[in-house]
């Protein structure tokens, strides 16, 4: 049976509040597919108590929680989608250590880790906003963020380059090693 190219990758993006210590804490968390289809986006209420919502940037709002699926859900949910799957995200280490997640490496594709956006980007360390400006040519996060928006401009991101990528990663025999992301 031949599996739709849209249901292997999965891009993420979640947004965080603060917590005790300006601890990060998963306040939501957006995963959509190869085509950019939202496969789930939803707010999280934190296990711990939130001190600083970050409004202005992720575009969290109190009463966005207060009926939240608890962490445990979302997380649980979250897992159930990555499975068998190709991660695609930016910076992908934050996203999985709020969610208290990992993923093997091999099935991970993080746009901030690629050699060729870093060239583009005449950095190592790109934002996502400015690789989406120089490499897609579109405007994103100009507000308050939306993980979504976030999750379909890696996404995208990563459709562009996808030929160039997955050959190298094929080159590298990258595919060897079943070392996690945390």
């Amino acid at each position: 049976m031949q599996v739709n190219r849209a249901d292997k990758y999965v891009a993420i993006d979640c947004e965080m509040v603060g917590g005790e210590g300006s601890k990060d804490l998963l306040a939501r968390v957006s995963l959509v597919n190869r085509d950019g289809d939202v496969l789930l986006d939803t707010f999280v209420r934190p296990k711990e108590r939130v001190l600083d919502y970050r409004t202005e940037v992720s575009g969290v709002r109190k009463q966005d929680l207060l009926r939240a699926p608890s962490f445990e859900e979302a997380q649980a949910k979250v897992a159930r989608l990555l499975e068998n799957k190709v991660l695609v995200g930016h910076d992908l280490k934050h996203d999985m250590k709020v969610l208290l997640l990992s993923h093997p490496k091999r099935h991970t594709r993080d746009t901030s880790q690629y050699e060729p956006f870093h060239k583009v980007a005449k950095t190592k360390r790109p934002g996502l906003r400015k690789l989406v400006h120089l490499v897609l040519g579109t405007r994103i996060q100009t507000g308050e963020h939306s993980s979504v928006e976030d999750a379909r401009a890696t996404m995208a991101l990563y459709r562009h380059a996808a030929k160039d990528w997955e050959k190298e990663l094929k080159s590298k025999r990258y595919g060897t090693t079943d070392k996690k992301i945390a």
